[in-house]
């Protein structure tokens, strides 16, 4: 498992949460002029978009995510996201936001599988950074956060060996490995089978640095080659031009990792059988998580930083809906597998005795065991990090 791959996760998998919102907060936005007190306007986008690449790419958040640490779980990843989609006046209820996390999800999953090298999950994560620029390019100060990111990420990854990043990519593809959520865009595009799995593709161009596939060279131990021999391939393989850019500003070529929805159309996602089969199993393991205690404790430091904006004055939270109408919305909600819903944690980041307290409580009626030696307390100094945001 490699201990750097939280960073790249949390801003792919934001990077495609905050298209999602954009492209549902353009659909249902309405004109400010004839736009009721409740109903969203343009003015009201622009405004959530911000708060929450604001609260995303806080300094201090940041440079926490930053520190080498292992994955942690779906869960707590989960927790994260609803305390960061609610970091502005927007409001999503629980279906809604079950629905969010599967296509954030589901849209990673499918890019890191298809990067044609292991390195070009770091393209996949300029791409995202490159639009979340433009959603700010108006507001000078979030984007001097976004590209202050920007130089991390140059500076962390970009002097990572081949091998490296092919750990990271194993460790992203284990964490996904259970999640066979249908899409619609996808099973529209037959990019994804009935059961939720994806289906890659034999042909296109192949990663930079190597050659199209079809002729075997023999050489002898000076090293000079002595034969060629040729083969003919199912797949129809093209050199790429050149390779994409790892710099500030440059053209990513690859285009995975970029809007999906700049073309409005429905989205839906389905629970596959395997899914469901999965959901059961995790019910029926009530084996205690020794990393309990750590992912609560790697939480309380994280979400010290990511705020949730109350509705001031007169001023009411807007509720955005996922689904086509609310009927389906609250179906959807009903018919959700309970093991797949998830409760956000509220740390108070300022009172340090009432967190440590409810922290308490978690664990209390999580059952958890006490963490291996090797782990104990881990995290435990850095709880107060987050207090001063």
């Amino acid at each position: 498992m490699s201990a750097r791959t939280l960073p790249l996760l949390f801003l792919n998998l934001g990077g495609e949460m905050l298209y999602i919102l954009d492209q549902r907060l353009r659909a249902q936005s309405i004109p400010g002029e004839k736009a009721r007190k409740d109903e969203w306007t343009d003015v009201d986008r622009k405004r959530v978009m911000n708060d929450i690449i604001t609260t995303m790419f806080n300094k201090k958040f940041m440079e926490e995510l930053f520190k080498p640490q292992e994955l942690y779980s779906k869960k707590a990843l989960r927790t994260v996201y609803d305390r960061l989609a609610h970091a502005s006046i927007m409001r999503l209820n629980q279906a809604s936001m079950d629905k969010l996390y599967d296509l954030m999800t589901m849209a990673f999953k499918y890019q890191v599988l298809l990067c044609p090298r292991p390195k070009d999950i770091l393209l996949i994560t300029f791409n995202h950074l490159d639009a979340i620029k433009d959603f700010v390019h108006d507001s000078p100060g979030i984007l001097n956060q976004v590209d202050e990111t920007f130089r991390q990420l140059i500076e962390t990854y970009g002097c990572l060996s081949a091998g490296e990043f092919q750990l990271i990519r194993q460790t992203l593809l284990i964490f996904f490995q259970d999640m066979h959520i249908r899409v619609s865009i996808f099973l529209k595009d037959k990019v994804q089978n009935s059961n939720g799995r994806f289906v890659l593709p034999i042909s296109g161009p192949v990663p930079w640095g190597t050659e199209v596939p079809g002729l075997i060279r023999i050489f002898n131990r000076n090293g000079d080659e002595v034969k060629r021999t040729e083969f003919t391939t199912d797949g129809n393989y093209v050199t790429p031009q050149r390779e994409g850019s790892f710099e500030l500003y440059g053209d990513r070529v690859l285009k995975l990792g970029t809007n999906m929805y700049s073309v409005s159309r429905p989205v839906e996602t389905h629970m596959s059988g395997s899914s469901k089969n999965v959901a059961s199993r995790a019910k029926e393991n009530i084996a205690p998580n020794p990393l309990a205690k750590e992912e609560l404790n790697f939480l309380a430091r994280l979400l010290g930083g990511l705020e949730i904006k109350e509705p001031g004055g007169s001023e009411t939270g807007f509720r955005l809906n996922l689904f086509t109408t609310d009927d389906e919305e609250e179906h959807a909600a009903l018919t959700r597998p309970e093991e797949l819903s998830y409760k956000v944690i509220n740390i108070e980041a300022t009172q340090e005795p009432a967190r440590r307290a409810q922290l308490s409580r978690i664990l209390g009626e999580l059952e958890v065991a006490e963490p291996r030696a090797a782990g104990a307390g881990k995290g435990e100094d850095l709880l107060a990090l987050m207090d001063g945001l």
